[in-house]
């Protein structure tokens, strides 16, 4: 199990919700959807959300070549990206104790475009596969027109941490006797059912990839 190396940039104030150990992080990385990335474009800070995918120590995101983000990403600057999972809203007596149940990750590191075909192909299955595991193989070949429009931009995780929190709310101690509810409001994700695409042709049933999250279509 590797621990990562704490610095200035990736150090957490609060030690009890920090956790440096690669396979924490790897596995809020996985279980997320939606990234957000940081970045500074001609002095001013950018952010956006982006799906992705991991392989070993680096995230991988896509786009159009033509963007702004895309095309300053790809000259290899720094960048940060995020990934946050909420499990519930803490709500404690007081609203000053009021807080959330999470786990996130922050990642540092060089983002820079890929440009070896193989790692471009191995990339854009985990992207894919990361939103539906399995779904690249159901779609259709991409076709080189495609291949030549998107854009790969790497990020090698050099420094990164995770975040976390769990439990009830903490109050002050002269505020348990208070008539006030205090609890945790649980947050979950789910799929919904499968809904068939209007110019889906008939007779044509879900993907197996599909169907192992959400049951049959309607």
């Amino acid at each position: 199990m590797k621990t990562l190396a704490v610095t200035k940039i990736n150090k957490i104030r609060n030690a009890k919700r920090a956790s440096y150990d690669e396979n924490t992080i790897h596995t809020i990385l996985d279980q997320g959807l939606i990234a957000h990335v940081a970045f500074s474009h001609d002095g001013d800070p950018i952010c956006l959300p982006m799906v992705y995918g991991r392989i070993d120590d680096k995230i991988y995101i896509h786009g159009a070549k033509a963007t702004r983000m895309f095309k300053q990403l790809k000259q290899g600057i720094p960048a940060c990206l995020n990934v946050t999972l909420v499990d519930g809203l803490v709500l404690a007596r007081s609203a000053f104790h009021h807080s959330m149940n999470f786990r996130s990750v922050n990642i540092h590191g060089t983002a820079h475009l890929v440009e070896d075909e193989d790692e471009k192909y191995d990339a854009l299955v985990a992207i894919t596969d990361h939103m539906m595991p399995g779904r690249w193989d159901e779609c259709r070949d991409m076709t080189k027109k495609e291949a030549n429009a998107t854009s790969v931009i790497a990020l090698t995780i050099e420094q990164a941490a995770a975040k976390c929190r769990s439990g009830m709310p903490v109050d002050d101690d002269e505020d348990y006797a208070l008539d006030h509810w205090a609890g945790i409001v649980p947050i979950t994700t789910q799929f919904g059912e499968a809904i068939n695409d209007d110019q889906l042709r008939d007779g044509i049933p879900v993907s197996p990839s599909i169907e192992k999250i959400t049951g049959p279509t309607r």
